[in-house]
């Protein structure tokens, strides 16, 4: 789904607001400015497990559901780090978007996904994203990929920023009520950046959360 700078209204009514834009164009800064992102379309799952959703039904990462249903397709195509803080990292990342879109077909914030991969910031844009939807009257349908990612770790080696290219060229919001899809035509809105802030559960069990989230929109360099 696209992601818009546009009033809230405005990117509602174009398509379904999927995924917000916590920052936008750039601007480093997470927190109560959330601009709701028009829908777009396209995505892919870790070239690793290419499989619908990139985590089959039943599949519990770190004893927590995270499957989606079969019309809803995240793809993670993108070589895992040979770091393994950073490869953790970004596995938990994939599975915090994962969480996000249960969390939009369960239509609720309080899934236990949503609530074990995120948490500070990223936690409130999880909540936003998916109470969006929940209030807009849409699900989701189709594949959103994600490709290009890179990791960085902090010194202290509880912290990774990933960072990937989202294309929702083949993602698109459906009305739950009609069942209609709301398709929309290829553009620059398909494409945005993210820079996810990952940091390490304090018990040591080797979970990710998800504490910040930072997105460009109507990204070139994604295209």
């Amino acid at each position: 789904m696209k992601r818009r700078s546009l009033p809230v209204a405005a990117a509602l009514t174009a398509t379904a607001a999927l995924l917000l834009t916590a920052c936008g164009s750039g601007d480093d800064k997470s927190g109560d400015n959330d601009k709701i992102a028009g829908v777009g379309q396209g995505a892919e799952t870790p070239k690793e497990s290419a499989s619908a959703s990139g985590a089959p039904a039943g599949d519990k990462p770190d004893g927590v559901d995270v499957s989606l249903p079969k019309d809803m397709n995240l793809v993670f195509d993108w070589d895992k780090p040979k770091d393994k803080n950073e490869a953790a990292a970004m596995d938990d990342a994939a599975n915090y978007l994962r969480a996000i879109y249960r969390g939009v077909d369960k239509r609720t914030t309080k899934d236990a996904a949503v609530t074990a991969y995120a948490t500070g910031d990223g936690l409130h844009y999880a909540q936003v994203q998916i109470n969006e939807w929940i209030k807009g009257g849409w699900t989701a349908t189709g594949t959103l990929r994600h490709y290009d990612a890179t990791t960085r770790s902090a010194p202290n080696g509880n912290s990774v920023e990933v960072a990937f290219c989202a294309d929702a060229g083949k993602f698109y919001g459906k009305e739950i009520k009609t069942k209609k899809i709301l398709t929309t035509k290829p553009s620059i809105e398909d494409f945005d950046y993210f820079k996810v802030i990952m940091v390490k559960f304090p018990t040591g069990t080797g979970l990710w959360q998800a504490s910040k989230v930072f997105v460009e929109t109507k990204a070139a360099k994604c295209q």
